[in-house]
């Protein structure tokens, strides 16, 4: 029998488990799952959630070692707890990383930066002597996530409502967000961010900031300028802390998808890490658990 290897990416959505050959690599399965019932607030059950998918794509085939990107595994401890948890129930080695870690192997490098800019935004990496884990930000809508569609949406927010206390005109951003979020007032959209929707819905709107700095709007523009710029810093801020520079590999929907954002990124990383390459993730970030996978069986 063919001996195999198993990378997962557990995302807050979707999950997808890769199975390749263990001796070159060759992908040899490939299943995407609904992520519904994935939690880590108990270990032991986050486990078992994870045990039952790889069992619906592996079945009678028992792979050699696995890699696991986890979504909400948060630091190295609940990472390493849910790993040893997972070898228990399977007997295989198995290894879990926060979900970010994955970008950077499936970019194809062995070591850097990776930042996701979705929903949410973090940055994470590895320091150059020790190999310990290392992030900025991720701290959630409401006090972080710079950069994020959340973020985009209630910096905009605050530019509009701080704009209106200075007795500025409207300007394109009043109209967009007011279309988005349904609302004919800024004590409307106010109170409509603050307690009718909340703060989980924010990153649905981004589309209307950055629809607001093409129709001309200055301050959505500087939102946007801003977020690329705080993302940016998320990484000068590894780089400070020892983490290696090597490369730094970004994905999520917000800045892959949206120029101006990851213009406003590349350009304050150049000035503040001059040389150091910032690439946009092109492959599924499951690949990168099934590179950390097949490295497990070089070491």
């Amino acid at each position: 029998m063919t001996p195999t290897v198993a990378g997962v990416d557990i995302g807050g959505t979707k999950t997808r488990i890769l199975l390749a050959d263990a001796r070159d690599g060759t992908q040899t399965g490939d299943r995407t799952v609904d992520s519904t019932g994935w939690q880590t607030r108990s270990i032991p059950d986050a486990a078992a959630w994870l045990h039952r998918q790889l069992r619906t794509v592996t079945g009678a085939t028992v792979p050699e070692r696995i890699a696991v990107g986890a979504h909400g595994c948060e630091t190295p401890e609940q990472c390493a707890l849910l790993a040893a948890e997972l070898r228990a129930l399977t007997g295989i080695p198995a290894d879990v990383v926060n979900d970010a870690e994955l970008l950077v192997p499936a970019a194809g490098f062995e070591h850097g930066i990776g930042v996701v800019a979705g929903t949410g935004s973090i940055a994470v990496g590895r320091h150059r002597d020790t190999g310990a884990y290392l992030s900025a930000g991720g701290w959630g809508w409401v006090l972080g996530d710079e950069g994020s569609g959340s973020a985009l949406v209630r910096e905009a927010a605050r530019a509009l409502l701080s704009g209106a206390d200075a007795g500025a005109p409207p300007d394109p951003l009043q109209d967009e967000l007011f279309a988005s979020f349904g609302v004919r007032d800024l004590p409307a959209l106010a109170a409509t961010m603050s307690w009718d929707d909340g703060v989980e819905t924010w990153g649905r709107h981004a589309p209307a900031v950055f629809a607001a700095a093409d129709a001309g709007s200055r301050s959505a523009a500087t939102v946007i300028e801003e977020g690329g710029q705080a993302l940016a810093g998320l990484v000068t801020r590894l780089a400070a802390r020892g983490a290696r520079t090597d490369a730094v590999v970004f994905a999520g929907g917000v800045i892959t998808g949206r120029r101006r954002l990851r213009d406003a990124f590349t350009r304050a990383l150049a000035d503040a890490l001059p040389g150091t390459e910032a690439v946009m993730l092109q492959a599924p970030p499951a690949r990168g658990a099934l590179a950390l996978a097949l490295r497990q069986g070089s070491r």
